[in-house]
């Protein structure tokens, strides 16, 4: 059982082996090293509370366990202004999300009360005119690909880096 923490906690989605590394790899490539301290994420949820730590953690491993692996599509790419990000689809993901929104309703952020819009940042915080040269670059060489998500990581936000605190698997 978790204890509760005084930091913040993010949710993402666990992909397979597979997309991570690829994912990984993209982001080594493209993201500014001095700001690059994290892995290739999905991020689910930004800010819940740490000190409820103990009682998310129960409900994400009840949740898991009758939740099946969630085929991901990778339909394309996304400008973000200031960085790029590959655009994913499952409508069972947004089912769960909802489903974890109206659980957690009186704990969420503004963001996190927000439709998720899936995807996974490869670059950011850059000059526009780098990301916007990244993603045409990306874009004109793009085909739909399948990713899968595996299930739900449970960080605490360290002011920076994450502390990854639990995983909840999705039943095979």
């Amino acid at each position: 059982m978790l204890a509760p923490t005084p930091a913040p906690l993010i949710l993402t989605l666990t992909l397979d082996a597979a997309a991570q590394a690829h994912f990984n790899e993209l982001r080594q490539l493209h993201f500014p090293p001095e700001r690059n301290y994290l892995h290739a994420h999905v991020t689910l949820f930004h800010h819940l509370p740490g000190p409820e730590a103990p009682a998310i953690a129960a409900y994400l491993a009840q949740v898991a366990a009758r939740s099946p692996v969630l085929p991901l599509q990778v339909t394309g790419l996304r400008f973000l202004g200031r960085g790029v990000a590959y655009e994913l689809q499952n409508p069972d993901l947004q089912h769960l999300h909802k489903q974890l929104q109206t659980t957690w309703a009186a704990w969420l952020t503004p963001q996190d009360q927000q439709r998720l819009k899936p995807h996974v940042t490869v670059q950011n915080k850059v000059d526009p005119a780098v990301a916007r040269a990244l993603h045409q670059e990306l874009a004109a060489q793009f085909v739909p690909f399948e990713a899968t998500g595996i299930g739900l990581t449970l960080w605490a936000y360290q002011n920076g880096p994450w502390q990854q605190l639990a995983q909840f698997a999705f039943t095979e």
